[in-house]
């Protein structure tokens, strides 16, 4: 089997039924078989980022603390964030991950990539139409895809470079584009002395600049996932590399922010903490900090959704470090795998599952749900069981074999 016919057949964002793991594998088909292994561990990456962007949405407030506020704060922002990062590599295996598809299914592929994002910006629209509390991100994912489309055909090293141009540039176009967009006063700042995001601001424009995920700083996430993906990622010294390139940002990032914190004077001043949300030196990391007047000094802070370089960069590290451990963990402990098995099977009907939890949300008398351990509990148990046993009669989840379906008017192309 040839590396393209591999992920073509996992180019779905999904990659194999759960009960494949169980089966002997075959010795003649080693290439195959690697890559059906590598995509069991994108998966796994892809439930971690489901559950964790459950934790942000149901679980416990972080200002609860203790462990469990440190492991709610851990999902905020990071699950994501890796959520995006992982959408580079869903586009890299439709287009070709290791070479990219040319002539007519090459056409064909960027045909399906463009009918995806054109779903996902009407499915994200019209469920934050309906009032959900959940801040969805599926618009912007439709987004980030038709903007990093051009870019399928480059190589590894040419698409790292332009994510990490992104990533410095981009958040400071994000800064000035914002606060010119302010229609709060002359200063920018709203009540309480903190900045006010532009009320009016709707459509393109929040989906660019002022909504909560803008497409300008997070595309550096999907461009970072598309040149991890034409690595080799069954090479042993590809994946410690990518381990040490990961865990290097995730301490550039945080640990650079962490130092202007201490260092840098008028940065903890930049940051509106309310009464509850902790410490304004805590922002290298966590995501309780808002900023305050008009002031550059906000952009030396890493907090998730602070939109900042140091924040890019540290969360692009630690989403290199996830998916490289997934990896890693799956090829290497076979007993792993099965024990796993149910935070693949939601990887692999991520859309699915991201939908399912804005879907429960929004039933009267739901809505007030979020904020229990037990509710997060509740909610990773019953997507775990129903993916798992989807999984060992379907091959896609729900919404993802819609998609699948609605993608083959792209074989028209020619």
């Amino acid at each position: 089997m040839t590396q393209n016919a591999v992920d073509t057949a996992v180019a779905g964002t999904t990659t194999t039924r759960p009960e494949v793991l169980d089966r002997p594998r075959p010795k003649a088909s080693e290439a195959g078989r690697s890559s059906v292994g590598r995509m069991i561990g994108v998966d796994l990456a892809r439930g971690l980022a489901v559950f964790g962007m459950y934790a942000a949405h149901v679980g416990p407030d972080p200002s609860e603390g203790g462990v469990t506020g440190f492991l709610m704060e851990l999902a905020h922002g990071r699950s994501s964030a890796l959520f995006a990062f992982l959408a580079g590599f869903s586009i890299m295996l439709i287009t070709g991950r290791r070479a990219p598809k040319t002539g007519r299914a090459g056409r064909q592929a960027v045909a399906k990539v463009v009918i995806r994002a054109v779903i996902l910006l009407a499915l994200g629209t019209v469920l934050t139409m309906t009032g959900t509390p959940i801040l969805v991100i599926l618009a912007f994912y439709g987004l980030y895809f038709l903007l990093v489309l051009p870019l399928y055909r480059l190589g590894a090293r040419p698409l790292a470079v332009i994510a990490a141009g992104c990533a410095l540039v981009l958040p400071q176009v994000v800064y000035v584009v914002q606060r010119a967009l302010s229609s709060v006063g002359p200063d920018g700042v709203g009540p309480g002395g903190i900045w006010a995001w532009p009320a009016d601001a709707d459509g393109i424009v929040s989906l660019l600049f002022t909504g909560t995920y803008p497409a300008l700083t997070w595309i550096p996430f999907v461009i970072a996932g598309m040149a991890v993906a034409r690595l080799d990622l069954a090479s042993t010294a590809v994946r410690i590399r990518l381990a040490i390139i990961g865990v290097s940002l995730a301490v550039l990032g945080y640990g650079g922010s962490w130092l202007a914190l201490h260092l840098v004077p008028g940065v903890a001043s930049a940051i509106y903490v309310s009464e509850e949300g902790g410490s304004a030196m805590s922002a290298w990391w966590s995501d309780a900090g808002y900023p305050t007047g008009d002031t550059p000094a906000w952009l030396l802070v890493a907090s998730p959704h602070s939109e900042t370089t140091l924040s890019i960069v540290a969360n692009t590290g630690v989403a290199i470090a996830v998916l490289a451990a997934s990896l890693a963990a799956v090829d290497t402990f076979p007993h792993f795998r099965r024990l796993a098995r149910p935070v693949i099977a939601v990887g692999a009907m991520s859309l699915t599952a991201y939908v399912f939890h804005i879907l429960v949300l929004h039933f009267p008398g739901l809505e007030d749900l979020s904020g229990s351990l037990h509710v997060l509990l509740g909610f990773v148990v019953a997507m775990a069981v129903f993916a798992t046993l989807w999984s060992r009669f379907f091959r896609r989840g729900p919404l993802e074999w819609l998609l699948s379906k609605a993608t083959k008017a792209a074989e028209l192309v020619r």
